[in-house]
């Protein structure tokens, strides 16, 4: 077991403070996108994240890809992926020799309409985050990222 003037002496307690200020602001930009993206463009950070991973990829991707790049279930991206169709900002196609594979991809009006969400999306973040100059934010960036591939392994360009 270790002694508390071991880990006193370690900075463990500095990384928690840290560890529980990220969470913090994280929770609070999520917080504050979501509010926006409701208010600006009646939508929602799920819809907003679904089309983001789409415009990544004008060919569509399978909705099993989908959801691994998004980290969540079928079952969720299916719910959000037939309402984005009923709104007609994606559209469902059959993938060539498999009936029961289909590959969602934005519509134009939906890349039309995820660009405009975008720009804000950019926008707000960057008013939330503009007391970092444009070198802290990559330095910073760039140190996260260090510690995710450590925690986690080497991040996908996928991940946002």
């Amino acid at each position: 077991m270790i002694a508390p003037a071991q880990i006193a002496a370690s900075g463990s307690k500095d990384r928690l403070r840290l560890w529980l200020r990220l969470l913090k602001l994280s929770r609070r930009v999520d917080a504050q996108l979501r509010d926006r993206l409701r208010t600006d463009f009646g939508s929602t950070l799920p819809r907003f994240d679904v089309m983001a991973a789409l415009a990544r990829d004008d060919a569509g991707l399978k909705m099993s890809q989908l959801s691994g790049v998004l980290r969540v279930s079928n079952g969720n991206v299916t719910g959000i992926v037939d309402r984005l169709a009923l709104d007609k900002l994606v559209e469902r196609v059959p993938v060539p020799g498999d009936r029961r594979a289909m590959v969602v991809r934005l519509t134009q009006a939906g890349r039309a309409e995820f660009t405009r969400q975008a720009t804000a999306h950019e926008a707000w973040i960057n008013e939330m985050l503009g007391a970092f100059t444009p070198q802290e934010a990559r330095h910073m960036a760039a140190r996260l990222a260090e510690l995710a591939e450590k925690a986690t392994g080497p991040e996908t360009k996928n991940v946002r």
